[in-house]
């Protein structure tokens, strides 16, 4: 796979969920890029570590592909899946003629539906990860008669309001999965007129 760049799944944080065929391809690599958080998943291993800037990704796409051209297994980190709201769509577009090998991960929309048990196949999934704000299309991506999981934007506050202020009860209710699968880990049942007072970090899912 020297040819190819190694792009996996490495679950929503704990090692528990980390699957044996990525953990032994990562203790196989001589680069390992992705963000700090995950590459210290992986601090044993004898590896170049480039760390994932949110205001480098171009660079830092470039760099692994360098560092595959010459000749070393590179591998991209990738918290979660690679497929949904990960690093496969970035260096897709980044790198488009660079070969890939994609191995997936337990999504945290896949953590979140077991512990809330949602047949997540009957769910209907949408990420705003990353946006600074919803968009305005969001409401048309919305489907009450299912249970919307959504990887929100970095405030969970500023999607209540913004649910509020387009037409939703203040009342309705909103699941908030805050740092799944870690030992300080939080589900909490709120109303939108309470998550929007509500401080919760970057790491959560929300099921609407």
């Amino acid at each position: 796979m020297h040819d190819k760049l190694n792009i996996v799944g490495i679950g929503p944080g704990s090692k528990e969920y980390l699957t044996l065929g990525v953990v032994d391809l990562i203790e196989n690599s001589d680069v390992l890029v992705g963000s700090q958080r995950s590459l210290d998943l992986f601090d044993y291993v004898n590896a170049e570590f480039v760390v994932l800037q949110p205001r480098d990704i171009p660079k830092t796409v470039q760099t692994a592909v360098n560092r595959l051209h010459d000749g070393l297994v590179v591998t991209v980190l990738s918290t979660g899946d690679p497929g949904f709201s990960g690093m496969l769509k970035t260096v897709k577009r980044l790198s488009p003629e660079t070969k890939l090998n994609v191995v997936p991960g337990i999504s945290s929309v896949q953590l979140a539906a077991a512990k809330l048990q949602i047949p997540w196949d009957t769910a209907n999934l949408i990420t705003i990860h990353g946006g600074k704000a919803p968009t305005d299309d969001l409401l048309e991506r919305i489907d009450e008669s299912k249970d919307n999981i959504i990887l929100p934007n970095r405030h969970i506050s500023e999607l209540a309001e913004y649910l509020i202020d387009n037409g939703f009860n203040p009342k309705h209710s909103m699941v908030i999965c805050e740092k799944l699968s870690y030992a300080d880990e939080q589900i909490v049942r709120v109303t939108l007129e309470e998550a929007r007072n509500m401080d919760f970090g970057y790491m959560c899912v929300v099921v609407l």
